[in-house]
């Protein structure tokens, strides 16, 4: 019987923390910049800060569904190869976009990767 990719406890601290930062700093950026009228505003308008930076940066990605094809192209490939520092990024990218308004591909991606905890892990060498 082959061994799954299941991750140690020490491992999954560590994936609970990037999800949880990354649906959190998602969300900060979400109802503190995208959706409060005057920080969107004054982004727009010109504004010089690090959050209207990130602001702006966002509102590109989210046009492109970037954060959806990152999460769902780094959980194919660790559905083929599973390694954990691609889970964590998949997991981080799926948790951005579910947040930011890319659900489609972040939804598939975050059901890609529980479908990927079935796969063997890789024999080592």
């Amino acid at each position: 019987m082959t061994p799954r990719f299941v991750p140690t406890a020490r491992q999954t601290n560590w994936l609970l923390c990037i999800g949880f930062v990354s649906v959190g700093y998602a969300m900060y950026l979400r109802y503190r910049a995208l959706e409060f009228a005057d920080v969107s505003l004054a982004c727009q308008a010109g504004l010089q800060t690090w959050l209207c930076g990130t602001f702006r940066t966002v509102i590109v990605l989210y046009n492109h569904y970037v954060f959806g094809a990152v999460a769902l192209g780094a959980a194919v490939i660790h559905l083929l190869r599973p390694a954990l520092p691609i889970f964590a990024i998949s997991l981080a990218a799926a948790g951005f976009g579910i947040v930011l308004h890319n659900p489609g591909l972040s939804a598939l991606a975050g059901a890609v990767l529980i479908v990927s905890l079935a796969r063997p892990a890789p024999l080592p060498e």
